[in-house]
């Protein structure tokens, strides 16, 4: 199986992650990272400073982790649906050329059925809190929101996580039994 985690920034997705990936390690393959990823390794700014190019490395990483070769099921920190709402986003700001939104949203269409379940995280029950890396900016992150829950509205493979840590932990569980796959929480 292929499973994301998919939200806006400060949601829980990495505290979440981080919680699995402690437990089940030997099972399942973790991806921790894509945007910190590309902005660490290439130098390219994230969040509403994200570019062209930032855009395009982040798209091509998603892709990459659908193609990766894998003994079993993983579990990856972000998917395309984040790649295209946060492009879209970029675009609607000016920030990226509508042909890096047009590439964006091509590849989501085409390839968002590989992933058997994406687990969105609720912003509702997580407060935002700047670790110097995500952005703090409310605006943003509300205008970010909004994206996901329109893109949302056309996929079947959405589990919107909502609650505290434990409770959110708990659905991601029972997720997965139903698609026959045990995880330890």
């Amino acid at each position: 199986m292929l499973i994301s985690f998919s939200g806006a920034q400060s949601t829980g997705k990495t505290t979440l992650l981080n919680h699995l990936m402690k437990l089940n390690d030997k099972d399942i393959e973790f991806v921790p990272e894509v945007t910190r990823l590309v902005k660490r390794e290439y130098n390219l700014p994230i969040n509403e400073g994200g570019n062209d190019k930032t855009q395009l490395m982040i798209v091509a990483e998603h892709i990459k982790n659908i193609y990766r070769k894998r003994g079993g099921s993983a579990i990856l920190d972000r998917c395309l649906l984040d790649g295209v709402v946060y492009t879209h986003w970029l675009a609607d700001n000016f920030k990226v050329s509508l042909s890096s939104y047009g590439l964006a949203s091509k590849f989501f269409t085409e390839l968002i059925d590989s992933y058997d379940i994406i687990f969105y995280t609720d912003p509702g029950d997580v407060r935002l809190e700047d670790d110097g890396e995500r952005s703090a900016n409310v605006e943003f992150r509300d205008d970010i929101i909004n994206l996901f829950e329109r893109y949302m509205l056309k996929l079947d493979n959405i589990v919107r996580l909502s609650g505290t840590v434990e409770e959110r932990l708990k659905t991601i569980k029972q997720t997965l039994a139903k698609h026959n796959l045990e995880i330890i929480i």
